[in-house]
C-alpha cells in the first residue's frame, strides 16, 4: 500500500527555518512562491532580468532577483522552470551557489531521472510535485484546502530530506489533502506515460479520430463536436467524482452496454502493445533524448505539429460553438494565464 502523509505528519518549523528560492514564476512557480510566503516562509523568486514574469511577481509583493543571487541567498532551491530550461539554469546560476546542507528541489523528476542535472555530494535532492496546475494549487490553498502532492527523496545527504519535503508540502497546503510517497523514477515515468497515452496524447487523438469518422460519414461537424468533445467533460467529471463504476451507474443502460462491449474494440490489444512501446521509450530515456534534441534544433517538429493541430477542423467548429456559450470561460484561467515561464 502507498504511504500517504497529512498535516499531522509534517513539522512546519522545518521549512519556516529555511530560506527558499523559487526559480521560475510560471504555473507552478507563482503558486509555490505565494503559498509558501503566506505560510510564513522566507521566499525570494529567481528570474532573468528580462523575464515577463518579473512584474507579475513584484506586483504580488514578492522579492525578485536573478536566479544566481536567489540561489546564493537560499538553502532550499526549488527549480520550477520548464523541463528543457532547467539544465542551463542549473549550470549557469545554481551549481556554483550550492553549499553542503542545501536542498535542491523539483516538482517533476525529468532532469534528475534522465541525468541532465547531477547535483554534487552533500546536497539533498527532493521532489514535491502537486497533482494539479498552479492556479488550482493557489486557489485551493486560499480556500483553506490543498491539492495532493507527490513526495520523493532522491538523495538524503543531511538525513533530514524527508521531513524537509513534508514541511515544504505543508507550506503548499498539500498535507491538507494528502502527500503520496514515491520515487523520482516512478513519478517521472508514470507522469510522462499518463500525459502521452491517456490524459493528453491519447484523449486528444481519440477525440479527433471520433470527430473525423462522423464527419467523413456525412454527419454535421457541429453534431460530431458535441458528441466527441463537448460531452467529454460530463463523463470525466463523473469518473473523477465517482470512479468508472459510478459513472456507469449515472449513464443510460444503452450507453453503459456500448461502453462495455465497444470500448475494448477501440482500446484493443494493438493499442495496448503500442502503449508498451511508448512506456519502453520513456523508461529507456529515448523519449527524453528525442525531446532534448528537438529543443536543441529549434523545435521544428513541435511547431509543425502544433500548427497542424490548431488547423484541424474540430478547432474551427469548436471556436464557433464555444463563442455561443460564454459561460464556459467563467471562473477558470485562460490558457495563457497558466503557461510556464
Amino acid at each position: 500500500m502507498a504511504t500517504i502523509y497529512y498535516d499531522r505528519d509534517a513539522d512546519p518549523s522545518v521549512i519556516t527555518a529555511r530560506k527558499v528560492a523559487i526559480i521560475g514564476y510560471g504555473s507552478q512557480g507563482h503558486a509555490h512562491a505565494l503559498n509558501l510566503r503566506d505560510s510564513g516562509v522566507d521566499v525570494r523568486v529567481g528570474l532573468r532580468p528580462n523575464s515577463s514574469s518579473v512584474e507579475k511577481a513584484s506586483s504580488a509583493g514578492l522579492r525578485v532577483t536573478d536566479p544566481a543571487t536567489a540561489a546564493s541567498e537560499a538553502d532550499v532551491i526549488m527549480v520550477l522552470a520548464p523541463d528543457t530550461a532547467q539544465q542551463a539554469i542549473y549550470t549557469e546560476s545554481i551549481e556554483a551557489n550550492l553549499r553542503p546542507g542545501d536542498a535542491l528541489m523539483f516538482a517533476h523528476g525529468f532532469n534528475i531521472r534522465f541525468g541532465l542535472i547531477d547535483p554534487p555530494d552533500g546536497i539533498d535532492v527532493v521532489m514535491v510535485a502537486p497533482k494539479g496546475p498552479g492556479h488550482l494549487v493557489r486557489r485551493t490553498y486560499e480556500g483553506g484546502g490543498g491539492v495532493p502532492s507527490l513526495l520523493a527523496v532522491e538523495r538524503d545527504a543531511s538525513g533530514k530530506a524527508k521531513p524537509l519535503g513534508l514541511s515544504y508540502a505543508w507550506a503548499l497546503g498539500s498535507t491538507r489533502a494528502g502527500v503520496l510517497e514515491t520515487t523520482f523514477k516512478e513519478e517521472t515515468e508514470t507522469d510522462l506515460f499518463g500525459e502521452q497515452v491517456v490524459l493528453c496524447g491519447g484523449l486528444t487523438s481519440l477525440i479527433k479520430a471520433g470527430f473525423d469518422t462522423l464527419v467523413a460519414a456525412g454527419y454535421q461537424p457541429e453534431s460530431a463536436y458535441f458528441e466527441c468533445l463537448h460531452e467529454v467533460k460530463l463523463i470525466v467529471d463523473l469518473i473523477y467524482e465517482h470512479g468508472i463504476t459510478g459513472m456507469r451507474y449515472s449513464i443510460s443502460t444503452t450507453a453503459e452496454y456500448g461502453d462495455m462491449t465497444r470500448g475494448p474494440r477501440v482500446i484493443n490489444d494493438a493499442v495496448r502493445a503500442e502503449m508498451q512501446k511508448i512506456l519502453a521509450d520513456i523508461q529507456s530515456g529515448a523519449f527524453a533524448a528525442e525531446w532534448v534534441e528537438e529543443n536543441r534544433n529549434g523545435l521544428p517538429n513541435y511547431h509543425r505539429l502544433q500548427k497542424e493541430g490548431a488547423e484541424h477542423p474540430i478547432e474551427k467548429v469548436g471556436a464557433e460553438l464555444r463563442a455561443m456559450m460564454p459561460f464556459l470561460s467563467s471562473g477558470g484561467p485562460r490558457p495563457q494565464d497558466v503557461s510556464g515561464g
